[in-house]
């Protein structure tokens, strides 16, 4: 626990200090109620907020069609509906509002760290690792766990301490905490900053000046992740085996493995009543500070839809009527925004070379008709062109025998006199 807390205490934010950007014209705008954004939307000082100006109020913002009622009232302080397969955002609360994560922000360390590692490499766990705070899948310092096992129990039942084992994949807590971060930059999600691999906050003395997400960036991360098919498995198993040592009972009956069933949080996907129909997968969180956040997909009819939801009061009932808003407004109102696309890294091309000024030695010049002799220098070392020499010398050598022998320095203060001849 010492661990985190020092690790996270190294990670803080700029306090943002922005002006609130008005929905355009033509938009339908409400009152929001209640919920007020930690910092003022992105975007206001710098210029349009990510994915257009429409995003930019704290206010519902969606645009009217004939047939397509308004979306649903509800109390949370953010939400964002979005057609995960055009990028259109249909519908909007405060979007950009930043607020504390909770485990929501276990999609962005998932995102950032599996394309990073095998899911086949076996982690042992820190005895802080096993001790962290908060939910906790159960590990033990004497077991290795696979890297796909982590992560499931990381998406599935909101494992701290799968994260941290994941972060000790992932180079330890500074090095896991930029690749998040430099992956939120990578996706335009500017409202994010991760202090945690967990979403913890007050436990690890962690505010929305040190942590915190919107629900637009939510929606640009989850989007992300359906592009990767280890996210999409992770998030979509239900029920999975988590490996450990095998009890006395167990080990008296031959086993060498131990473990238990787990299953996910998200009710949404689970069977039973909250069930909703085409359920992707998605990540619920909750802590004090936080209150409910969620962020999650569904398809239908060949159509995906994003939703997140950001300190909220109620989860599960509000996730399902923006659900359900979503697939009967998707095609039938104009988009108020969009989901912004990853920022492509420049591929540069390589530095054309300039040719070289190469030194020139100059030989005498009534011996050697003007020509030099070129040193070209390459890869640390000298490549001398010495034809040219060698042609002098023969020459010299041969002009020396015909006057009888070069001459001799006899006093080394003296100058060479010149052959005779």
């Amino acid at each position: 626990m010492g661990t985190v807390r020092r690790a996270t205490a190294l990670i803080t934010a700029p306090l943002v200090v922005a002006l609130t950007t008005g929905p355009a014209a033509g938009s339908t705008v409400r009152a929001t109620g209640t919920g007020t954004a930690a910092t003022p939307p992105s975007g206001a000082l710098s210029g349009e907020p990510v994915g257009g100006s429409r995003l930019g109020g704290r206010g519902v913002v969606y645009e009217r069609a004939q047939g397509v009622k308004a979306p649903p009232t509800i109390d949370a302080a953010s939400y964002l509906i979005a057609d995960a397969d055009t990028g259109e955002v249909l519908a909007a609360k405060n979007p950009h509002g930043r607020y504390l994560p909770a485990s929501a922000l276990k999609t962005l360390t998932s995102v950032a760290l599996i394309p990073k590692l095998d899911r086949t490499a076996m982690i042992r766990p820190t005895q802080s690792t096993v001790d962290v705070e908060g939910t906790k899948v159960g590990m033990s310092t004497q077991w290795r766990y696979p890297v796909s096992d982590l992560f499931k129990a990381l998406m599935m039942v909101s494992g701290n301490d799968a994260a941290l084992a994941l972060t000790q994949a992932g180079g330890g807590m500074r090095r896991t905490l930029a690749t998040m971060n430099a992956e939120a930059a990578r996706l335009q999600a500017r409202d994010t900053l991760a202090g945690s691999p967990n979403g913890l906050d007050v436990d690890l003395g962690l505010s929305v000046k040190t942590q915190h997400t919107s629900s637009y960036d939510l929606a640009l991360i989850m989007r992300q992740g359906l592009r990767l098919p280890d996210f999409r498995e992770y998030i979509g198993t239900i029920e999975a085996k988590w490996p450990g040592p095998p009890s006395k009972e167990q080990r008296a009956k031959g086993r060498r493995v131990g473990g238990y069933p787990i299953y996910t949080h998200n009710r949404l996907l689970r069977p039973g009543q909250a069930r909703y129909p085409g359920m992707i997968g998605g990540k619920n969180g909750y802590t004090n500070a936080a209150q409910q956040t969620f962020v999650g997909a569904a398809r239908r009819n060949g159509h995906t839809i994003i939703i997140a939801l950001m300190r909220s009061p109620v989860l599960w009932t509000y996730a399902t009527q923006l659900l359900d808003w979503g697939f009967a407004a998707r095609g039938r109102v104009q988009p108020v925004g969009t989901l912004v696309n990853p920022v492509v890294p420049e591929t540069k091309k390589p530095a054309r070379e300039e040719p070289r000024k190469l030194p020139v030695i100059p030989l005498d010049q009534d011996k050697a008709s003007g020509w030099g002799v070129t040193a070209l220098a390459a890869g640390g070392g000298t490549v001398v062109v010495v034809g040219v020499g060698l042609a002098f010398l023969l020459r010299r050598r041969r002009r020396d025998a015909a006057a009888g022998g070069p001459p001799r320095r006899e006093d080394a203060r003296q100058p060479v006199e010149p052959p005779t001849g």
